[in-house]
C-alpha cells in the first residue's frame, strides 16, 4: 500500500526522448528517506549536478524514480551521493553528522524500516522501448475500501502502478499495452464491484459490497475534462500561467502546481507564473490548480509555449477533474507579501452569515459585537481597534466609510459574498490613505463566473425573515450581467428577557444590484454597477408607538430610516505587446442619507460622494522590479444635524502614489509605497508603506510590514451606539476649525507574521504567529470615564496604543476534520483626561475553537466557540446606588453551531444555533425603567445581548453550463 500515493512513473516521460537517447538509458525506482519538500529540493539538485537527466523523489511515498545513463552511473554511485547529502536509502546510511545539519523539518524517523521499492522498469533496450502508458479512467466507488479493492485488484493484474481516489472517483494507471487493455482492466473492476465508464457491475457483486462502500449509481459518471492548447515546435514545453483581475489586468501567478498526469511529478510556477517541462513523448496531459481559481486538466500535443489564464473556481462546475487536495477554507496565501486572510464562500457558508458583519463569526481575527442595547447594529474590531480604524471596499473600491461605516456593515447581505480578503496592517497605497489597522476587502459575486440561478432563504425563532435570489446571464462572448437581489425584515416585537424593551428592531431591508462586464478579448476589460437599498427599522420599548409616541416622553423609541444608492465602474486596458503592462480606471459614486431618532434626539446625516482612481503598472527591464503610480481623487459632501446643530464640511482630497515591487528571487517579496494626498483643510499628508515577505524555506514564510494611515473622525456617525443613551455631547474642539474642531486623526502601524506549514501523520497543517503594534500620533477619543451623564470628545494628550499578539493552529486532526484554535492578546491603552486606561469593552484575552467535519455524504457539522476574557467599563461611581455598573465584565463563553447538507446537485438546506449556552448580558440598560432620566444608558453593551437562537435555511443553485 506504500506505493499507491504515486501517481505515474516517469516512464511514458521518457519514452519520447529514446529515438535520441543511448539504449543504454533506464529507469528505476529506489527507496530514499526523507520528510518535506525541502529534503525533495535537496535530493534531485544532487542528482541535477551529477548529470542525472530525470530525477524524481516523493516525500509521501519515500521514492525516489531516476532515469540515467548506465555508462555514465550506477545505483551505487547515485544513492552513495544522496548518503552524503544526509539521506538514508536501501544501499548507504547518511553519517550522523551530516544527518544532523540537516533543518529540523528535514529529520526523518532513522528507526523506521526502509521502505521496499518496486521492481525497476527498463526503458531502453536494444531492442524496441518498453510501450508503458498511463491514462486515467471513471471509476465508481465511496470510500477507502473501495481503494483497497480497486487498487489490490490491479495490483493482481501485475498493472505496475495504480491509483484511484475516492473524494474525485478517478483512477489513474501505468501498463503495459501489450499485455493489457483499458477493456480488461475496466471489466476486472466492474467484477469487484465498482462502476465504470464502460462497464456496469452486475447486481449480485454490488449489494455483497459493504455498506460503506455504496456508492450511488443514479450519479452521473464523472467524465476527465480535457483542453487542447495550441504550441509552437521548441525544444521544451515552456509557459506562463496568468490571472485577469476585474479590470484586464493581467497578473503573473506564482506558486501554481503544474502537475504531470504520466508521471506525477509536481511543479510550482515561479515569481513570473513560468514553468518549463523537459522535452517528452507527447501528448502530455498537465493538471493545473492553485487555491481560489478553477482546476484544469489540460492536453498537449507538441512541444512549445504555453500561457494559461485561470479562472477563480467558481466558474464550472469541477466534476471530473482529479484534485490532489483539499484546499482550505480561508487561508493566508505563501505567496502574498501582505498578511492577507483569504475568506472563501465554503468559510462563510459555515455559518449563517446573513451579512458582513455576520460574515466572520469563524474568524478568530476579526472581533464583532453589539454596538448597544437597542439598534442591534453590530461593529468589528480589528487589532483591537474599532472598525472605523479599518479600510473597508468592495473589489478595492471605497463603499463603507464616512457616515455609513456602522450601518453599512449590514448592507451587504452574505450570499452576495463571493470572498473576504482581511489584510492586517496598513494596506496598499493604491487603495488610499485611510488604512490603520488593517483593509477589509469585499469580493461580490461576478457576471461572468456565478451561477446562473441562485436562491436562498432563511428564517430564525427570533421572526427575523430573509430571501435572496442571485442571476447572472453571459449575454454573448463579451458582455455579462448579472442581478443581485435581497429582501429581509423582523415583523413580530419580541421582549424573551423581560427588560421592558424589543429584543431585536422591527422592519425590512431591500437592496437590490444591477452588474455588468464586458471584456473584447484583446486587453479591454471593463464593469459597472448600479445599487440601491432602502432600510427602516423600529426598537425601543414594547409599549412604543411611532405614530403617537414620537419625540414624546410616553414611551422610549427608536426609529432609522435610510437609503443609499451607489454607482460603481471600471475601465482597464492589459497591452497585447506587453503583458506587465496596463492602465485603470475605477470611478464610484454614493449617496447615503440618515433620518433617525433616539428618543428625544433627532439624527440627520446626508453623504455624497465621488472616487476616483487611476492606476497605471509596468515593469522596469525585467518583472523583477514592478511598479504601480496614479492619481485619485475624494470629494466628499457631509451635512449632519443633531436636533438643532449643523456640523457640515466638504473634503476634496487629490492624491498622488506610486508602489514598487522587488523580487528578486522566489524568497524575497518587497513592496514599498508612497502617497501624497492635498487634503482641502489638513494640507498636504504624506502616507509611507514598507511590506516584506521572506521564505525562510519553503514551508515558513516571514512577514513584516510598517507604514502610516490618516483619518477624518466622523464623531457622531461612528459611535451610534451612544445616541441610545442620555449622556450629553460635549465637543472640546474649536467648532470653528475644520470638522467638528478636531485634528485629523493620524498612527503608525508595525507588524510581523510567522506562518510554518506542515504535514504530521501524512495530513497538513499551519501554524502562525502575528504581533502587531498601533501607535497613535493623534486621535479623536472618545471618553465614558469622565462622567456617566456626558460624552467628551477631544483630541489625543498623551498616549495611545494597541499591541496584538496571536497564534493560530489550522490542522485536519482525522480525514475530512479540520481544526483551529487560536488565542489572541490585547493590550489597548488610551489616556483619558490624564489617565492611560484600558480601552472599554475590550477583552484583553481571547481563546477561540473551530471543529468543521465534512461527510463523503454531503453533510458539514461545523461548531464555533469563544471564550472571552473581562473587559473594562466605562465608570459609573458617581451614579446613585442602583444605577451603577461593576468595574468590569465577566468573562464568559459563547458557542456557535450549524449542520449543513447538500441534497443534490441543486439544493443545500441548513440548521443552525447561536449562543448555544444561553449566556446573555443581564443588565443591558441602566435606568431602563425610566429612559428618559439623566441616568438611562442603553450603550453599556459586554456581553450577548440575545439568547439561545434557532434558525434554519435553504439553497437552489442552477451552476453555469
Amino acid at each position: 500500500m506504500k506505493y499507491l500515493i504515486i501517481i505515474a512513473t516517469t516512464m511514458l516521460a521518457m519514452i519520447g526522448e529514446l529515438s535520441a537517447q543511448s539504449v543504454n538509458h533506464i529507469t528505476e525506482i529506489y527507496a530514499v528517506r526523507g520528510e518535506c519538500e525541502d529534503c525533495k529540493q535537496r535530493i534531485e539538485s544532487t542528482l541535477h549536478k551529477m548529470k542525472i537527466p530525470q530525477a524524481s523523489w516523493s516525500y509521501e511515498t519515500e521514492m525516489l524514480t531516476v532515469t540515467y545513463d548506465t555508462t555514465l552511473a550506477t545505483k551505487a554511485a547515485i544513492l552513495k551521493k544522496i548518503a552524503d547529502v544526509g539521506h538514508d536509502n536501501e544501499m548507504y546510511k547518511a553519517s550522523a553528522a551530516v544527518y544532523k545539519k540537516l533543518p529540523a523539518c528535514c529529520h526523518y524517523n532513522r528507526n523506521e524500516e526502509m521502505p521496499v521499492a518496486p521492481t525497476a522498469l527498463e526503458i531502453g533496450t536494444t531492442k524496441a522501448a518498453t510501450p508503458f502508458m498511463t491514462a486515467t479512467y471513471a471509476v465508481r466507488g465511496e470510500c477507502e475500501d473501495c481503494q483497497q479493492r480497486i487498487e489490490s485488484t490491479l495490483h493482481k493484474m501485475k498493472i505496475p502502478q495504480a491509483s484511484w481516489s475516492y473524494e474525485t472517483e478517478m483512477l489513474t494507471v501505468t501498463f503495459d499495452s501489450t499485455k493489457v487493455t483499458k477493456d480488461a482492466i475496466l471489466k476486472k473492476i466492474a467484477d469487484v464491484g465498482h462502476d465504470n465508464e464502460l462497464y456496469k457491475a452486475s447486481d449480485a457483486v454490488y449489494k455483497k459490497l459493504p455498506d460503506c462502500c455504496h456508492y450511488d449509481r443514479k450519479k452521473a459518471m464523472p467524465t476527465v475534462t480535457a483542453i487542447t492548447l495550441p504550441a509552437t515546435n521548441t525544444e521544451n514545453i515552456e509557459g506562463n500561467v496568468v490571472a485577469y483581475d476585474d479590470k484586464g489586468v493581467a497578473t503573473a501567478i506564482s506558486g501554481v502546481n503544474v502537475t504531470v498526469l504520466e508521471t506525477g511529478r509536481t511543479m510550482e510556477t515561479d515569481k513570473q507564473g513560468r514553468f518549463s517541462l523537459p522535452s517528452m513523448a507527447l501528448p502530455v496531459h498537465l493538471l493545473v490548480s492553485y487555491i481560489g481559481k478553477r482546476t484544469d486538466t489540460l492536453t498537449i500535443k507538441e512541444a512549445g509555449f504555453v500561457q494559461i489564464a485561470m479562472k477563480p473556481a467558481g466558474s464550472i462546475d469541477l466534476t471530473g477533474v482529479v484534485i490532489t487536495a483539499r484546499r482550505p477554507s480561508s487561508f493566508v496565501s505563501t505567496k502574498n507579501a501582505y498578511n492577507t486572510l483569504q475568506i472563501t464562500s465554503a468559510e462563510l457558508r459555515k455559518a449563517a452569515c446573513c451579512n458582513l458583519s455576520e460574515s466572520f463569526d469563524t474568524s478568530p481575527s476579526v472581533d464583532v459585537a453589539y454596538a448597544d442595547a437597542v439598534t442591534g447594529i453590530k461593529q468589528i474590531q480589528l487589532l483591537g481597534l474599532a472598525g472605523n480604524y479599518t479600510q473597508i471596499t468592495t473589489e478595492n473600491t471605497p463603499e463603507i466609510r464616512g457616515l455609513a461605516s456602522v450601518y453599512g456593515l449590514t448592507f451587504i447581505p452574505g450570499p452576495w459574498i463571493e470572498g473576504i480578503e482581511v489584510t492586517k496592517g496598513t494596506g496598499s497605497v493604491v487603495n488610499g490613505f485611510e488604512s490603520i489597522a488593517g483593509q477589509i476587502n469585499i469580493e461580490e459575486i461576478k457576471p461572468d463566473e456565478g451561477p446562473k440561478f441562485f436562491a436562498n432563504t432563511y428564517a430564525n425563532q427570533n421572526g427575523r425573515l430573509e430571501t435572496t435570489v442571485n442571476t447572472t446571464v453571459k449575454i454573448n462572448d463579451k458582455w455579462s450581467t448579472a442581478l443581485l437581489t435581497h429582501a429581509n425584515g423582523m415583523v413580530a416585537k419580541a421582549d424573551r428577557n423581560n427588560d421592558g424593551f424589543i429584543d431585536n428592531p422591527v422592519g425590512r431591508q431591500f437592496n437590490v444590484i444591477n452588474r455588468w462586464e464586458y471584456s473584447d478579448g484583446e486587453g479591454l476589460h471593463s464593469q459597472f454597477a448600479i445599487k440601491a437599498l432602502t432600510d427602516k427599522r423600529q426598537s425601543g420599548q414594547m409599549s412604543f408607538n411611532p405614530a403617537t409616541d414620537k419625540f414624546t416622553t410616553r414611551a422610549y423609541g427608536v426609529g432609522i430610516d435610510v437609503e443609499q444608492y451607489a454607482f460603481m465602474g471600471k475601465l482597464g486596458y492589459v497591452f497585447p505587446t506587453n503583458e506587465y503592462k496596463s492602465v485603470g480606471l475605477i470611478l464610484s459614486g454614493t449617496r447615503y442619507d440618515n433620518d433617525s431618532y433616539y428618543g428625544l434626539t433627532k439624527y440627520t446625516g446626508t453623504q455624497n460622494s465621488m472616487y476616483a482612481n487611476l492606476i497605471y503598472q509596468n515593469i522596469i527591464r525585467s518583472p523583477v522590479h514592478k511598479f504601480r503610480t496614479g492619481l485619485s481623487l475624494i470629494n466628499d459632501d457631509y451635512k449632519e444635524q443633531i436636533n438643532a446643530d449643523n456640523f457640515d464640511r466638504k473634503e476634496v482630497v487629490p492624491g498622488a502614489f506610486i508602489e514598487y515591487t522587488y523580487a528578486p528571487s522566489e524568497k524575497l517579496t518587497a513592496i514599498a509605497g508612497f502617497r501624497v494626498d492635498d487634503h482641502n483643510a489638513y494640507g498636504l499628508m504624506a502616507t509611507p508603506r514598507l511590506h516584506v515577505k521572506y521564505d525562510l524555506s519553503k514551508k515558513t514564510n516571514l512577514r513584516f510590514s510598517a507604514g502610516s494611515g490618516f483619518r477624518t473622525a466622523n464623531v457622531f456617525a461612528e459611535n451610534m451606539g451612544l445616541f441610545a443613551s442620555s449622556r450629553q455631547y460635549n465637543l472640546t474642539g474649536n467648532r470653528e476649525n475644520y470638522a467638528y474642531g478636531f485634528e485629523p486623526e493620524k498612527a503608525w502601524n508595525f507588524g510581523a507574521n510567522l506562518i510554518h506549514s506542515f504535514k504530521l501523520n501524512r495530513r497538513n497543517g499551519s501554524i502562525s504567529f502575528d504581533a502587531y503594534h498601533t501607535n497613535f500620533e493623534n486621535k479623536v477619543v472618545v471618553d465614558l470615564d469622565n462622567s456617566p451623564q456626558k460624552i467628551l470628545f477631544y483630541n489625543l494628550s498623551g498616549q495611545s496604543y494597541s499591541n496584538n499578539l496571536q497564534v493560530e493552529v489550522n490542522y485536519e486532526l482525522i480525514k475530512r476534520l479540520e481544526v483551529r484554535l487560536a488565542y489572541k492578546w490585547l493590550d489597548v491603552k488610551t489616556n483619558y483626561s490624564g489617565a492611560l486606561l484600558q480601552n472599554p469593552m475590550i477583552a484583553k484575552h481571547r481563546g477561540f475553537v473551530n471543529l468543521a467535519y465534512a461527510t463523503k455524504s454531503k453533510w458539514s457539522f461545523d461548531l464555533t466557540s469563544q471564550w472571552l476574557s473581562k473587559k473594562r467599563l466605562p465608570s459609573t461611581v458617581s451614579n446613585p446606588a442602583g444605577k451603577q455598573m461593576p468595574t468590569f465584565s465577566p468573562a464568559y463563553t459563547q458557542m456557535s453551531g450549524q449542520i449543513s447538507k447538500t441534497i443534490n446537485k441543486k439544493w443545500d438546506a441548513y440548521v443552525g444555533v447561536e449562543n448555544l449556552t444561553n449566556f446573555r448580558q443581564t443588565d443591558l440598560f441602566i435606568a431602563g425603567d425610566a429612559p428618559f432620566s439623566q441616568f438611562f444608558d442603553g450603550s453599556m453593551v459586554w456581553g450577548p445581548v440575545n439568547g439561545r437562537m434557532v434558525y434554519i435555511g435553504m439553497r437552489f443553485t442552477i451552476a453555469r453550463d
